[in-house]
């Protein structure tokens, strides 16, 4: 592939990720002011769970089926900060939308 049409896919995909960032963005904030939800720390029930209470989620990273426990602050316990896919499996989590098993 030239490097020039490596750019400007590069460029097309950078544009489309700030998009979709800004109309997540703005869905949530449309969500939460209609529903009033100020709370981001609760995790929906309806995700299911095993005999222990640990979340049954299917995680992004590693592409596999776990359990895990949840913390304080409605995080997994396998949750790192700063990696996108874990973050973004947070945010999933407090919009009870994560892919479980």
């Amino acid at each position: 592939m030239s490097d020039r049409l490596e750019r400007l896919l590069r460029a097309k995909f950078r544009e489309a990720g700030r998009q979709y960032a800004r109309a997540r963005d703005a869905y949530r904030e449309g969500r939460d002011a209609e529903t009033g939800d100020e709370d981001r720390t609760a995790i929906p029930t309806a995700i299911p769970r095993d005999d222990d209470g640990r979340l049954r989620i299917v995680c992004r990273r590693e592409a596999d089926r776990r359990t895990v426990a949840v913390d304080a602050e409605g995080r997994p316990a396998c949750f790192e900060a700063g990696h996108p896919d874990c973050e973004g499996c947070v945010e999933d989590l407090h919009d009870g939308i994560v892919e479980t098993w």
